[in-house]
């Protein structure tokens, strides 16, 4: 199954206004969202409790029409939990193997900070590779597969920290934050009796990811925006105040992410625009400030900000280059 991308900015529209039906006011979130969908990667919801967190990723699957799971990361959970375990059948007198939960194409790791370091490492090589070992046996996972894990950054008691090579396997770290007034009053009138959730209805088959993600592959990137995400990976790797700066997934996850937001707004190739619109979403969350940067009150979001104001910008007329190659 082909898709062109003006089917890919159709597709985009309608699981954005489905999504939008349930969540209120967050239409710039769950367009990240279908991005990172679109890019082939996995979404870190971070926020306060009562926000949506796990509302967004509910509705997202159900918009989807693919298969779905929720897990409930707690203390105690083991990482047979999470990917399955061989059972010992004695009517076969054979070892079979139970799939886990991450045998799904959409699971919502709800809360996943509050599980061991051990048991968050379970889900590494699915999110990478999109494969499960168990006991030296390889099972593949059915694509699309995307993992929508949730946690809540102020609340500490209880909770592991991700480690570093778990979150620099999210593509993206998306913050909701509250409504104003206006919102909130909608999401009184919109909950009065029942949750819209539960009449959500998909709006996408796995089929059709499938045909967006091919698509949103052949975007054309210019060899000039190709080095200007290099130079600003590279610069946070270099930055003073920066200790562990993006990876090379961090570069490849921006190039992948710019090339699905010029799909979703109809164009065949990729602005500067589009790259410096998803640094902050797909970059600042893989910076580790060094100690004395943030006894001065830096963030990564602020280190980035001024890596983006100062790193130049490729001329307008690449840009415009494109445009006349389009409409030839």
């Amino acid at each position: 199954m082909q898709m062109e991308n003006g089917s890919v900015e159709a597709l985009g529209s309608q699981i954005v206004e489905n999504v939008s039906r349930v969540l209120v006011g967050k239409e710039a979130e769950i367009e990240l969202c279908v991005i990172a969908l679109l890019s082939r990667g996995h979404i870190l919801i971070e926020d306060v409790p009562g926000v949506g967190k796990t509302m967004l990723a509910k509705s997202l699957a159900r918009s989807l029409g693919c298969s779905f799971e929720r897990l409930q990361f707690t203390p105690d959970l083991l990482p047979s939990d999470v990917t399955g375990v061989n059972i010992y059948s004695p009517s076969t007198q054979q070892f079979e193997f139970r799939q886990g939960p991450i045998f799904t194409q959409i699971l919502l790791a709800d809360e996943i900070n509050r599980a061991t370091p051990k048991t968050q490492s379970a889900l590494l090589e699915a999110m990478e590779e999109r494969q499960v070992t168990v006991d030296g046996t390889t099972y593949p996972l059915t694509l699309p597969f995307q993992v929508l894990a949730t946690q809540n950054p102020v609340e500490f008691a209880g909770t592991f920290p991700l480690p570093e090579a778990q979150v620099d396997r999210f593509l993206m770290r998306v913050n909701l934050g509250y409504l104003d007034v206006a919102h909130e009053v909608k999401v009184l009138d919109r909950f009065q009796r029942d949750s819209p959730i539960e009449q959500l209805e998909p709006v996408a088959s796995a089929e059709q990811v499938l045909a967006a993600q091919r698509a949103v592959q052949e975007i054309y990137v210019d060899e000039q925006l190709k080095e200007y995400i290099a130079r600003v990976t590279h610069r946070t790797r270099s930055h003073v105040d920066i200790g562990l700066g993006a990876s090379s997934r961090g570069s490849l996850g921006l190039f992948r992410t710019s090339q699905a937001r010029a799909a979703i707004e109809g164009r065949d190739f990729v602005t500067p625009d589009d790259v410096k619109a998803l640094a902050q979403t797909v970059l600042a969350h893989r910076l580790t400030l060094k100690a004395n940067a943030e006894l001065r009150g830096l963030t990564p979001a602020k280190v980035l900000s001024q890596i983006l104001e100062t790193e130049p910008v490729p001329p307008p007329n690449v840009v415009s280059r494109f445009g006349r190659r389009v409409a030839s």
